[in-house]
């Protein structure tokens, strides 16, 4: 399904913002990126953990008690069960790894919301 990829050029294929696409799948994991501009609803994923990683720009990852900010190169795993709602004033470009399962807005839906297959790339 998957062969060698920049991640680089994949990005410069995505045209939405908060718009997930799985390039990879790592077990029963899945390795999605996206590009960050603005707010995203808050949301929380009962049963799966959410690794974020900054591959360009920066963003504000907003907990219920704290504000993580995360700049280029750096990430944070946000734990199951965790509201947060990721920030970001200018264009950031994010990898994320979560299960398969685990769905983009969490319980969530809003028109913003992706499905696995939408996700798909």
């Amino acid at each position: 399904m998957f062969n060698k990829e920049n991640v680089i050029e994949l990005f410069k294929n995505i045209k939405d913002y908060w718009s997930p696409k799985i390039i990879a799948e790592v077990n029963n994991e899945y390795v999605k990126i996206a590009k960050f501009k603005g707010e995203l609803i808050w949301h929380d994923h009962k049963n799966s953990d959410e690794m974020f990683y900054v591959i360009k720009g920066s963003f504000d990852l907003h907990l219920e008690k704290e504000i993580i900010n995360l700049n280029q190169g750096d990430f944070y795993v946000v734990k199951k069960g965790i509201k947060h709602r990721p920030v970001s004033k200018e264009e950031s470009w994010v990898m994320m790894i979560e299960k398969k399962e685990t769905k983009h807005t969490g319980d969530v839906v809003s028109d913003i919301t992706k499905t696995v297959d939408e996700q798909l790339k």
